[in-house]
């Protein structure tokens, strides 16, 4: 394995998405005291309020799974509903993890969720990523992303009671531009739903906010020359934030990298999820962009975010682009911050009781 190094180069590009989450009392949202990682005993290695800790006859059940993808090996939990019969003949629903996030966190927790509502669902580690398998670690090339959630719709249609004309996709934020790509094309999705979506491309190439603007050929030079000390046989760069303190939380202007860092590095944190990508990823993604070509959606479509998420913006470019969609909606939780719809209990439900209400008309 090739030796790295972190550069600080791209924290303009730092992608993921994060929170406060209710298991501590020792945050609140306008001041932050010292905390350390709240560690979870779950047996299943999940991360979120409620997460299943055993196997129950008549509940929904967790099943871990591996599966080939590309000759990769990709790690994935399916959840089943209570009473599963796999004679029975069931919806299924995809879900893609956040930039950074694992299947484990946020993802779990909505893929639970929709079982409870009825569905098979299935959270998969992005390749390279996670649990699953693949060299370098941690790469998030677009490419990869949207074909994991290709594979997500391979395995599952095999799995026992799964109806293959009864197939949605949800992604929540950077699995939400990646499951837009997605959906675009693979038409075996009868419906597309995203949560907070971030558009991967879009801030890896302009910074969060168009922040970045002035040092979009800075960049691409950084890229470029990471990939020739790769290709070299030399250290492989990484970008991104490998630890922070609460000091320099505290310090974050925008709720998405604060309340991010708190939950992925804090009360959500889990041993797979990372914020760290090869710098020479970004001559993929600052090329990429979730909101193109989406007039080949033509499935039922629906975009959800908080009222108050600073990334809100790019589902608003998205969404009036769908122009061919059977129907769409764009449903806007009052209130929240994009990390908040991962988490806090008021929001989430709303986001359940939507989702399945969405994927009960058009599923």
């Amino acid at each position: 394995m090739k030796k790295i190094t972190i550069s600080i180069a791209a924290l303009i590009a730092v992608t993921t998405s994060l929170s406060i989450n209710a298991q501590t009392k020792k945050i609140n949202q306008t001041k932050m005291e010292k905390t350390g990682v709240i560690q979870h005993s779950n047996p299943f290695g999940l991360a979120y309020d409620d997460a299943i800790t055993e196997n129950v006859a008549g509940k929904v059940n967790i099943h871990p799974v591996k599966y080939k993808l590309n000759g990769i090996d990709i790690a994935a939990n399916v959840y089943t509903p209570a009473n599963y019969n796999p004679s029975k003949k069931y919806a299924a629903i995809t879900v893609a993890h956040p930039n950074g996030g694992v299947k484990e966190q946020t993802a779990g927790l909505y893929a639970q969720r929709l079982a409870e509502a009825g569905y098979i669902t299935i959270a998969a580690d992005g390749s390279y990523q996670g649990a699953s398998g693949g060299e370098p670690r941690h790469t998030d090339k677009p490419v990869f992303r949207t074909e994991d959630i290709h594979g997500m719709a391979d395995f599952i249609s095999q799995y026992p009671g799964v109806d293959i004309n009864r197939i949605g996709a949800f992604g929540i934020c950077g699995g939400g531009g990646y499951t837009l790509k997605a959906t675009q094309s693979d038409k075996r999705f009868k419906v597309v739903a995203t949560l907070s979506m971030f558009n991967s491309g879009e801030v890896r190439r302009n910074g969060f906010l168009n922040s970045g603007l002035n040092t979009i050929q800075e960049r691409l030079k950084q890229a470029s020359d990471a990939r020739a000390q790769e290709a070299a046989g030399g250290k492989i760069i990484y970008s991104g934030v490998a630890s922070i303190t609460d000091e320099e939380i505290q310090k974050i202007s925008t709720d998405l990298y604060r309340e991010g860092y708190i939950y992925y590095y804090r009360t959500n944190a889990h041993p797979n999820s990372t914020f760290l990508y090869p710098t020479s990823n970004l001559l993929d993604l600052m090329t990429w962009d979730a909101a193109e070509n989406m007039d080949l959606i033509n499935q039922p479509l629906l975009m959800i975010a908080g009222s108050k998420a600073d990334t809100k913006y790019m589902t608003d470019e998205a969404f009036p682009k769908a122009v061919n969609a059977k129907e769409k909606e764009l449903f806007i939780i009052d209130g929240a911050t994009h990390i908040q719809t991962y988490w806090r209990p008021e929001y989430v439900e709303k986001v359940v009781n939507k989702l399945t209400e969405f994927f009960e008309k058009n599923l």
